[in-house]
Protein backbone atom coordinates (compact mmCIF):
# COMPACT_ATOMS: atom_id res chain seq x y z
CA UNK A 1 0.00 0.00 0.00
CA UNK A 2 1.04 3.52 0.42
CA UNK A 3 2.69 3.15 4.07
CA UNK A 4 6.40 5.18 3.67
CA UNK A 5 9.79 3.26 3.77
CA UNK A 6 11.49 4.36 7.02
CA UNK A 7 14.46 6.21 6.40
CA UNK A 8 18.03 4.57 6.96
CA UNK A 9 18.34 6.65 9.98
CA UNK A 10 14.83 5.53 11.64
CA UNK A 11 15.19 1.69 10.59
CA UNK A 12 18.62 1.84 12.45
CA UNK A 13 16.43 2.67 16.04
CA UNK A 14 14.27 0.43 15.56
CA UNK A 15 14.90 -3.00 17.28
CA UNK A 16 12.10 -5.46 15.65
CA UNK A 17 8.10 -5.66 15.51
CA UNK A 18 5.38 -7.65 16.55
CA UNK A 19 5.10 -8.79 12.81
CA UNK A 20 2.99 -7.63 9.89
CA UNK A 21 3.84 -4.15 8.18
CA UNK A 22 5.86 -2.17 10.59
CA UNK A 23 8.15 0.84 10.03
CA UNK A 24 8.60 4.34 11.16
CA UNK A 25 7.51 7.82 8.70
CA UNK A 26 8.02 12.01 9.40
CA UNK A 27 5.00 13.82 8.09
CA UNK A 28 5.10 18.01 8.65
CA UNK A 29 7.14 20.93 7.39
CA UNK A 30 10.75 20.69 7.58
CA UNK A 31 12.89 24.09 8.27
CA UNK A 32 14.23 26.03 5.35
CA UNK A 33 16.46 24.96 2.96
CA UNK A 34 15.50 20.51 4.17
CA UNK A 35 12.92 18.73 2.09
CA UNK A 36 10.06 18.40 3.17
CA UNK A 37 9.37 14.03 3.93
CA UNK A 38 8.08 12.31 0.99
CA UNK A 39 4.68 10.94 2.91
CA UNK A 40 3.33 14.73 2.71
CA UNK A 41 2.78 13.78 -1.13
CA UNK A 42 1.67 9.99 -0.60
CA UNK A 43 -0.69 10.87 2.24
CA UNK A 44 -1.87 14.44 1.81
CA UNK A 45 -4.33 14.12 4.11
CA UNK A 46 -2.60 12.66 7.30
CA UNK A 47 -0.85 16.14 8.25
CA UNK A 48 -3.87 17.88 8.35
CA UNK A 49 -5.78 15.52 10.66
CA UNK A 50 -3.07 14.85 13.19
CA UNK A 51 -2.46 18.53 13.74
CA UNK A 52 -6.42 18.68 14.30
CA UNK A 53 -6.00 15.52 16.79
CA UNK A 54 -3.41 17.36 18.66
CA UNK A 55 -5.13 20.17 19.35
CA UNK A 56 -8.06 18.31 20.06
CA UNK A 57 -5.98 16.08 22.41
CA UNK A 58 -3.82 19.28 24.08
CA UNK A 59 -5.70 22.45 23.16
CA UNK A 60 -2.91 24.50 25.06
CA UNK A 61 -0.04 23.02 23.10
CA UNK A 62 1.63 24.76 20.22
CA UNK A 63 1.22 23.05 17.06
CA UNK A 64 4.00 20.58 16.06
CA UNK A 65 6.23 20.92 13.43
CA UNK A 66 6.84 17.54 12.46
CA UNK A 67 4.97 14.24 13.75
CA UNK A 68 6.80 10.59 13.67
CA UNK A 69 3.97 7.67 12.48
CA UNK A 70 4.57 4.45 13.50
CA UNK A 71 3.46 0.78 13.01
CA UNK A 72 4.91 -2.38 14.87
CA UNK A 73 7.96 -0.45 15.21
CA UNK A 74 9.90 -1.33 19.03
CA UNK A 75 12.33 1.37 19.42
CA UNK A 76 15.88 0.97 20.96
CA UNK A 77 16.83 3.29 23.57
CA UNK A 78 17.76 7.20 21.83
CA UNK A 79 17.11 10.28 22.12
CA UNK A 80 15.94 12.52 19.35
CA UNK A 81 17.93 13.84 16.86
CA UNK A 82 14.95 15.53 14.41
CA UNK A 83 15.96 18.31 12.54
CA UNK A 84 12.36 20.56 13.11
CA UNK A 85 11.86 23.52 13.83
CA UNK A 86 13.21 24.76 17.34
CA UNK A 87 12.15 21.31 18.74
CA UNK A 88 11.86 21.07 22.52
CA UNK A 89 8.96 18.99 23.51
CA UNK A 90 7.72 15.67 22.25
CA UNK A 91 4.14 13.88 22.78
CA UNK A 92 3.04 10.50 22.08
CA UNK A 93 0.07 8.00 22.02
CA UNK A 94 -0.50 4.71 21.32
CA UNK A 95 -3.17 3.46 19.38
CA UNK A 96 -4.71 0.16 18.21
CA UNK A 97 -5.04 -3.43 19.31
CA UNK A 98 -2.05 -4.80 21.63
CA UNK A 99 -0.57 -5.51 24.85
CA UNK A 100 2.76 -4.03 26.51
CA UNK A 101 4.95 -1.57 24.26
CA UNK A 102 4.79 1.04 27.38
CA UNK A 103 7.22 3.76 26.50
CA UNK A 104 10.06 4.13 29.00
CA UNK A 105 11.70 7.73 29.43
CA UNK A 106 15.01 7.37 31.16
CA UNK A 107 13.97 3.90 33.22
CA UNK A 108 9.95 4.91 33.99
CA UNK A 109 7.88 2.87 32.18
CA UNK A 110 4.22 5.08 30.87
CA UNK A 111 1.26 3.26 29.28
CA UNK A 112 0.28 5.21 26.66
CA UNK A 113 -2.09 3.04 24.63
CA UNK A 114 -4.51 5.75 24.21
CA UNK A 115 -2.63 8.33 26.79
CA UNK A 116 -1.00 10.37 25.06
CA UNK A 117 2.67 11.27 27.10
CA UNK A 118 4.22 14.68 26.69
CA UNK A 119 8.16 14.07 27.17
CA UNK A 120 11.34 15.73 26.22
CA UNK A 121 12.65 12.97 23.64
CA UNK A 122 15.71 15.50 22.93
CA UNK A 123 17.38 15.24 26.37
CA UNK A 124 15.44 12.06 27.51
CA UNK A 125 16.52 8.42 26.68
CA UNK A 126 13.69 6.57 25.68
CA UNK A 127 12.31 3.36 23.96
CA UNK A 128 9.38 1.06 23.69
CA UNK A 129 8.54 -2.35 25.50
CA UNK A 130 8.29 -5.66 24.14
CA UNK A 131 4.08 -5.94 22.42
CA UNK A 132 2.18 -8.30 21.02
CA UNK A 133 -0.59 -7.11 18.49
CA UNK A 134 -0.88 -4.51 16.11
CA UNK A 135 0.61 -1.65 18.14
CA UNK A 136 0.86 2.10 16.29
CA UNK A 137 2.32 5.49 18.28
CA UNK A 138 2.39 9.07 16.65
CA UNK A 139 5.10 11.49 18.26
CA UNK A 140 4.62 14.65 17.48
CA UNK A 141 7.21 17.21 18.01
CA UNK A 142 6.73 21.15 19.52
Amino acid sequence: GKWPKSSAARQMLIEGSAGGVSGSFTIGAMPEGLKNPLANEILPDLWRELRILEARITPNRPPSSTIAVNRNARFKPHKDSGAGNGQSSSMIVGLGDYLGGDLVVEGDAKDIRYKPEEFDGWNQRHWTLPFTGERFSVVWFT
